[in-house]
């Protein structure tokens, strides 16, 4: 009887340690994910800033006037 007692407590320290490490991974990835969200946010702020810049800046295949052709 106390083997099994002891053979359950063992399983429940061992689910208790891989919960608590599943636990400090879920939230380093969540961390992680806060990060790329950020930098996804900041990309996206730069590409619609040069989107708009291209649209007041005129055509882009104009040539230059120094070209006679």
């Amino acid at each position: 009887m106390d083997d099994r007692i002891e053979r359950l407590e063992s399983l429940v320290a061992l689910q208790d340690r891989t919960m608590e490490k599943l636990s400090d991974q879920i939230f380093a990835q969540q961390s992680q994910i806060e990060d790329l969200r950020r930098m996804v946010e900041r990309l996206a702020k730069k590409v619609r800033a040069l989107d708009e810049e291209m649209e007041t800046s005129g055509p882009a295949d104009v040539p230059p006037p120094h070209y006679n052709g």
